[in-house]
């Protein structure tokens, strides 16, 4: 086992356009789905991602906040497995419009037309709790002290 630094993770998640956020959809169930990060990551244990209002993903983080992302990356030259990265962390939603101008890119107008403008457009801010990471070589956790994280 070894230690990777936050700045070091930042580097491979760069690489990565889209990961699975997992939410917890009531009875015992967990949904997935992909979400892109929009090459938003500068990471600092905080992920963004831009969503509509009346989506399942929003209602269930609104009742339950702990999540969980998961990033792949593939392989890489000479048969070096890609990394795996998994978040445990929590989530809260933003309405803030000067926010979503801090993490807008043009690309997103695909699915969000009226750019920061468009009605019912939330950004849901993952907070990491804990990161694990697997590259077929290393392994390690990081473990973040959040201000304003709960425990569970």
């Amino acid at each position: 086992m070894t230690s990777m630094s936050l700045g070091e993770l930042s580097s491979h998640l760069k690489k990565i356009d889209f990961c699975m956020l997992s939410t917890n959809a009531g009875s015992g169930r967990i949904s997935s789905r992909p979400m892109s990060n929009n090459g938003d990551v500068e990471y600092d244990g905080d992920s963004w991602f831009f969503s509509y209002e009346d989506s399942r993903k929003i209602a269930e983080i609104e009742g339950i906040e702990n999540v969980s992302l998961t990033f792949t990356a593939p392989p890489g030259f000479f048969g070096k497995p890609g990394i795996f990265i998994a978040i445990d962390g929590f989530a809260s939603l933003i309405r803030d419009k000067s926010v979503f101008e801090k993490h807008w890119i043009a690309d997103l107008e695909r699915w969000f037309p009226s750019g920061i403008d468009t009605p019912g457009l939330v950004l849901i801010k993952v907070s990491a709790a804990s990161i694990h990471y697997w590259d077929g070589e290393e392994n390690g956790e990081i473990t973040l002290a959040r201000t304003g994280v709960r425990a569970v």
